[in-house]
């Protein structure tokens, strides 16, 4: 694979991370409501309003407050929160890594359980297993992640007390050390696997879709005619064939894992990005939304890139010159 490609796909992601800023930027500053009141308070007086409104720049025209806001992201500064008084940037270096843990996480489990359940259901096409495989993952992805995350905080945390329901530690205990890890890790089992569940029931349905397919073909049931077990055809030769459809589609969903995560961590009070859009959205917080659709734009952005990039080294059948 030569640079060309590479250097192409790059080149690409700026025009289009250009046009998402700009709709966002429009959307969000012609949404309703004023961010002056919420600073000021619902009882302020005009003048005061006028002041906080100047102080904000937000007495300036749109075009004005689209090139500040521009000229600033082109070096680094996201701006200051409204609500919060702070540099956007830190409060989100604050909050990421919590996010990138309960994402990472997820699409981990997602990603082993999914092929797993899907080379399962894969064996013996329109068997018991995998109708049992085909219906548990359709019933996984229809509900939805805010109805799942109530259930399993009434089932798991409040009638069983299995796990904690709330934030990402034990705020009565500090923590250090091994303790803390498994502390964290206590608390990331049921927002991670609501989080997952959809994601799971997607890839398992895509991976068992690809694997049946790939048997059908003329080298599967050659190797299958030769006395190959079916496990080993199915993880030697299928999977290989059958694995540039779930890299696309993982590729793809990183942005639904950050608009999922927004559900899931208000659900569990997960001290992430999802509270803070949460937060953003409630205040008017114009810069720290904006702050915030920025960095999934780039997260998504990057994501399809790398897909891109490894479906040379997937399939070798794939040139990019």
């Amino acid at each position: 694979m030569g640079w060309r490609y590479p250097l192409t796909r790059l080149a690409q992601v700026v025009p289009t991370l250009a046009m998402i800023l700009l709709v966002t930027f429009v959307v969000i500053s012609l949404a309703p409501g004023d961010p002056s009141v919420a600073i000021a308070g619902e009882y302020a007086e005009a003048a005061q309003l006028e002041s906080v409104r100047e102080q904000l720049g937000l007495n300036r025209s749109l075009g004005e407050q689209l090139v500040s806001h521009t000229s600033g992201l082109l070096r680094g500064d996201l701006g200051n929160s409204y609500f919060f008084g702070r540099p956007v940037s830190s409060l989100i270096a604050e909050r990421l890594g919590a996010t990138l843990l309960l994402t990472g996480t997820a699409l981990l489990i997602s990603c082993i359980l999914g092929v797993l359940l899907g080379r399962l259901a894969a064996r013996r096409p329109s068997g018991p297993v995998d109708a049992a495989v085909t219906a548990t993952t359709l019933l996984g992805y229809s509900i939805p992640s805010f109805w799942l995350g109530q259930l399993a905080i009434l089932v798991f945390g409040l009638h069983f007390n299995l796990f904690p329901v709330v934030g990402m530690t034990d705020t009565r205990t500090d923590y250090e050390g091994l303790a803390h890890v498994w502390d964290v890790g206590k608390h990331l089992v049921l927002p991670a696997a609501v989080l997952a569940v959809s994601e799971i029931a997607l890839l398992a349905r895509l991976t068992r879709t690809g694997l049946i397919r790939q048997m059908r073909e003329g080298y599967a049931r050659s190797a299958a005619g030769r006395g190959v077990p079916t496990g080993r055809i199915l993880s030697r030769h299928a999977f290989p064939n059958a694995a540039l459809p779930l890299v696309t589609v993982i590729g793809t969903r990183v942005g639904f894992l950050f608009s999922g995560a927004v559900v899931v961590e208000t659900v569990f009070s997960w001290p992430g990005i999802g509270l803070l859009l949460r937060d953003a959205v409630r205040h008017g917080d114009r810069p720290l939304a904006l702050g915030l659709v920025t960095l999934a734009a780039v997260s998504v952005l990057i994501a399809n890139v790398v897909t891109d990039l490894l479906y040379a080294r997937i399939d070798p059948r794939i040139g990019f010159d």
